[in-house]
């Protein structure tokens, strides 16, 4: 009962997270993004109080409920983990030592790089950012070339109620480490279950010190267990020494399998005063050992079906780079050093862009910012009225923006090159750019005979990147944004007032 229970739970927070990352038509609502910021590490980068008390107090209680029930990651390995036992029916896990010295190093160093300044390790190492990244650039391509082949059958059939997109990588470089990282922990999660919430995840760490001391937990039935050592067997975790009938309670995530395993229910799920009780239903009474009044109850984790939808073959479209000396970060992110001191590079704003123009950085920020997002304008712009990357940041790295903080915050400011300008080139009218601008810090100016070239004024440009978008000149483009580091706050421009013309008569 309990492990059906867990499964139903995880469910319901695995499977909405997943399409939420997923989803490129919009179909979920916004609102959606609370299931990113009930995560634990841009919890606590946000200062989030009432959710870190929440998994602080859940986990006194019932133990590492976060790491089974609620982590996207920790699922993801126990589907992995099931898959194999499905395949393998006689894969058996056996009770190793843990391995703490590891545990402890890898979080003490993220800790001390974090507090350094170095928050790259915070979310390479965050569990949640981990499977964000697999959700945005690892899912969503398979997912929405899925769409496109089901959009072709449905319109051969007159139906069009689905239309096809254009999918292309974001970043090669932040693709391979993605592919790399499930690889890792998909390897692991089929051979050795939770070995990497276990050994290397700083969250895992946290949270198993903490669940030593919940009130709940699973234990022995001295009288009932025969030491057949199923309970071993079934543990995805390692963590119960049959033999010895004890468990490690620091790298249990209350799954449940050892009591479902369990044939002679030698494994109690109560509170020690519950134990106590006697001719409880379905249930021993027993002697309580007065170190051990705890008791393990949770909701914990298993499985998702995320629709994975066939392929038709992904295509792969060259961008078209322009070289900025200073990225252009998202909107609400303040300047870059404030991006890089709270983001966990989740790339939940990567996957929710309207208009798929934040993508992931390499070394643009600089050693310590891998990874982290930023505006790109070959595919598209910031639309001027646009604020869903500020809404939806667990984090806090971006601040949520309304629509006219939006229109008065400048994150870059645009540049004009007369000799790239086909207008200068090849004496040809043009004037897209300032077509495009939404603030007018782009417009035409008279050039020779006829022909008006680009003026602009960086003081009320907001940095949205349409004037380059829209830029035709190639192989270079005439007009660029470069990125501010620290955003400020652009004029707006006055109005020029409209004066109406008046015809008395028609002259004839």
């Amino acid at each position: 009962m309990l492990k059906k229970l867990r499964v139903v739970i995880s469910l319901l927070f695995f499977i909405p997270i997943t399409l939420y990352f997923l989803d490129f038509r919009g179909v979920l609502p916004q609102q959606f993004h609370w299931l990113a910021k009930i995560q634990l590490v841009p919890a606590l980068l946000s200062l989030n109080l009432i959710i870190l008390t929440i998994i602080v107090g859940i986990t006194f209680l019932f133990g590492r409920i976060y790491c089974s029930s609620v982590c996207p990651l920790g699922i993801f390995q126990d589907i992995v983990s099931w898959v194999s036992k499905q395949i393998n029916k006689k894969k058996k896990f056996k009770f190793s030592t843990a391995k703490n010295i590891l545990r402890w190093s890898v979080l003490g160093i993220t800790v001390i790089t974090f507090f350094l300044g170095f928050s790259f390790l915070t979310g390479f190492f965050d569990p949640y950012s981990i499977y964000g990244r697999m959700a945005t650039h690892l899912f969503k391509p398979v997912y929405m070339e899925g769409n496109n082949l089901l959009a072709g059958i449905f319109n051969a059939a007159g139906f069009h109620s689905l239309y096809k997109v254009q999918i292309y990588l974001l970043s090669i470089g932040t693709f391979l480490i993605t592919l790399a990282m499930m690889l890792i922990i998909g390897y692991l999660a089929w051979k050795k279950g939770r070995l990497y919430c276990n050994t290397i995840c700083p969250v895992g760490t946290t949270l198993g010190f903490l669940s030593k001391y919940s009130l709940f937990k699973i234990r022995f039935d001295q009288e009932q267990c025969n030491s057949c050592g199923l309970c071993s067997m079934n543990c995805k975790s390692s963590c119960i020494d049959a033999k010895e009938k004890t468990i490690d309670y620091s790298r249990c995530v209350n799954c449940f399998n050892c009591m479902e395993a369990c044939k002679r229910n030698g494994l109690k799920f109560a509170t020690a005063s519950a134990l106590q009780r006697k001719n409880t239903e379905n249930q021993t009474t027993t002697d309580i050992d007065n170190n051990k009044r705890r008791f393990l109850s949770t909701l914990a984790v298993s499985s998702l079906a995320v629709a994975v939808m066939p392929q038709e073959g992904i295509k792969i479209n060259g961008f078209h780079k322009v070289k900025r000396e200073t990225p252009v970060s998202p909107p609400g992110s303040k300047s870059a050093e404030n991006l890089m001191s709270a983001c966990t590079s989740c790339h939940l704003c990567v996957s929710k862009c309207p208009s798929q123009i934040i993508r992931p950085s390499l070394f643009e920020y600089g050693l310590g910012g891998i990874m982290q997002p930023m505006l790109s304008f070959e595919k598209g712009f910031c639309n001027y009225d646009c604020t869903v990357c500020s809404e939806i940041c667990p984090s806090g790295a971006l601040s949520a923006l309304t629509k006219e903080e939006k229109h008065k915050n400048q994150m870059g400011q645009v540049h004009f090159i007369l000799k790239n300008c086909i207008v200068y080139k090849d004496e040809t009218s043009c004037g897209a750019c300032s077509e495009h601008c939404p603030t007018q810090a782009v417009n035409m100016v008279p050039y020779k005979n006829e022909l008006t070239i680009p003026h602009t004024d960086t003081g009320i440009c907001v940095g949205c990147g349409a004037c380059e978008y829209a830029c035709p000149a190639f192989p270079d483009k005439a007009i660029y944004v470069e990125g501010l580091k620290v955003h400020q706050q652009a004029a707006i421009k006055k109005e020029k007032s409209n004066h109406k013309i008046e015809i008395e008569d028609f002259g004839f």
